[in-house]
């Protein structure tokens, strides 16, 4: 076997390896060997099948499994003799005019990680902003569980309906004065204002009684789930069964024994809890991204296009989803274009700061243990189908890939908090409007401060139009993580090297089709009422 080296710029690196006909041919023969012993034919005794009839019933898959064998053994040796680590699978591919009997000559390239320089975590330095729980905010959160449990009293007849009343309804929608289907319905309860219907329609509930009669005019949204119904205008014939006005909730402790506590004292300690946790989760959302932004800042070092591709594409499909949500969608995408450039710089940020967190892990002892992992793995097989959960939990131990992209939200945290132990942080109280205030701040996508290198003369924020997509939003999302580096480390050559291009491409596909096999389906959710938002 012989690996030539043709390609090292960059992190791009290129093989030609060149296997021997006759190192293949006593592959083949070892194998037909190692099988006699199993191979039955009629008019042999078992075990004494000569070899060239072997040779002549599964000689071609005997040969097929040999070559992938010696060409997966010659990338595993090229990465492991060049001391290299790969970023993606390893590009495999023979030559075209390969037949048995011939040397075989491989092409092999790929892009390997990069030698991260050795992090400077001793100088990190942070600000953790503390809110304590207003007592206005805790009540505000009793009242809106109360406004959930709220009754309902039926109005006398000469009752005109009000915003924050329930009407019950039977009603059946046209589209150019024929029914539509799922149009239809009886005893449907509204509360006026609540945004439950499509816009429009609850608005013209008010004034109506018990035993009225009325036609609602409403157009459905350009974005509406039933393409057919989208964009059209519509007439809703409706009947009012009967007002209802909201009965009054006292927040005592009858209250907190109705929703099964032990009192109201217990149920405010529980809210105030849970807004502590949530305040605390905005005070790590802005501790991590001034880290990140501290790490982006002082590391700089070459990424392999291959992983800045895959995040772009991760960052630019979230991009597409929610253009897809807005009332004019080509205007949204128009205005993603503008900003291509910006969303791949953010990818090659999320790819530099996932191969540096996963340098600190490493470099530091940081782990997920088992049975952290089994925790993932039984909190992501939640989603699944009751019948499904084993089969979700078999393939991601069974992936290592899916394993490493499970595992890796969990890693970069704990690295993070290693990070927060090494920091000098200072602490300073803030109120819950100057902490979403700071971290709104970083929305923008950059390191802020006097070394930052940008121009800070146009961070005052233009109007979002009504069309664009929620850039902040995935700006927000994209710069306070980094991409899953972890996972790269699981980037190896495939099991199997296919012995030809055609074969190369099948394989791909069938392995992508088994994978999406494999995955349980989730539940489909019920279809809603057409008179329902969208």
């Amino acid at each position: 076997m012989q690996i030539v080296e043709t390609l090292n710029e960059g992190l791009k690196r290129a093989y030609t390896i060149t296997i021997p006909a006759k190192d293949l041919d006593a592959r083949v023969d070892a194998e037909v060997k190692k099988i006699a012993p199993q191979v039955r034919m009629p008019g042999f005794r078992p075990g004494k099948v000569p070899a060239n009839l072997i040779r002549k019933m599964h000689g071609e898959s005997i040969h097929a499994d040999a070559l992938n064998a010696t060409i997966q053994e010659s990338v595993d040796k090229a990465i492991r003799d060049n001391n290299l680590r790969p970023a993606i699978q390893p590009s495999v591919d023979l030559n075209e005019d390969y037949a048995a009997g011939k040397d075989a000559e491989v092409k092999v390239s790929l892009e390997v990680l990069p030698q991260v320089p050795t992090p400077a975590i001793d100088s990190i330095t942070l600000e953790r902003l503390t809110v304590e729980p207003a007592e206005e905010a805790v009540t505000e959160a009793l009242q809106r569980i109360a406004d959930g449990q709220k009754s309902y009293d039926t109005a006398p007849k000469s009752y005109k309906a009000k915003e924050g009343d329930q009407v019950v309804i039977d009603f059946e929608g046209k589209v150019d004065g024929v029914p539509f289907e799922g149009g239809k319905g009886e005893g449907m309860a509204v509360v006026i204002g609540s945004g439950q219907l499509i816009p429009g329609f609850e608005d013209q509930l008010v004034g109506l009684k018990a035993n009225d009669e009325a036609v609602i005019n409403v157009t459905f949204p350009e974005n509406y789930g039933a393409k057919d119904l989208a964009g059209k205008a519509a007439t809703f014939d409706i009947v009012v069964g009967e007002v209802k006005k909201p009965g009054e909730t006292k927040l005592d402790d009858d209250f907190a024994k109705s929703l099964g506590l032990e009192s109201l004292e217990q149920l405010t300690g529980l809210i105030k809890g849970q807004l502590e946790q949530e305040l605390n989760g905005l005070t790590r959302t802005h501790m991590k991204r001034r880290l990140l932004d501290q790490l982006a800042a002082n590391h700089d070092f070459e990424v392999p296009p291959s992983m800045v591709e895959a995040e772009f594409n991760q960052i630019w499909a979230q991009l597409e989803q929610e253009a897809a949500q807005e009332e004019d969608v080509e205007a949204a995408r128009a205005e993603m274009e503008k900003d291509r450039d910006e969303y791949h710089a953010i990818a090659v940020r999320r790819v530099r700061l996932g191969l540096l967190l996963s340098e600190i892990g490493q470099a530091n002892g940081v782990e997920v243990s088992a049975q952290e992992m089994n925790m993932l793995i039984a909190q992501a097989a939640q989603q699944y189908r009751q019948e499904d959960r084993q089969r979700f939990a078999e393939y991601i131990r069974n992936t290592p890939m899916a394993a490493a992209q499970l595992r890796a939200p969990l890693y970069e945290d704990k690295v993070v908090d290693f990070l927060f132990d090494k920091a000098t942080i200072t602490d300073r109280k803030v109120t819950r409007e100057e902490l979403e205030a700071a971290i709104e701040a970083d929305e923008d996508g950059h390191v802020h401060g006097p070394d930052c290198g940008h121009d800070h003369s146009h961070d005052e924020k233009p109007k979002a139009k009504k069309a664009a997509p929620k850039k902040a939003a995935v700006k927000k999302d994209a710069e306070a993580e980094a991409a899953p580096a972890e996972a790269v480390e699981e980037a190896k050559p495939a099991k199997k090297a296919p012995a030809k291009k055609a074969a190369a491409k099948k394989e791909e596909a069938s392995a992508e089709s088994a994978e999406a096999a494999e995955k349980p389906a989730k539940k489909a959710p019920a279809k809603k009422a057409a008179a329902k938002k969208a």
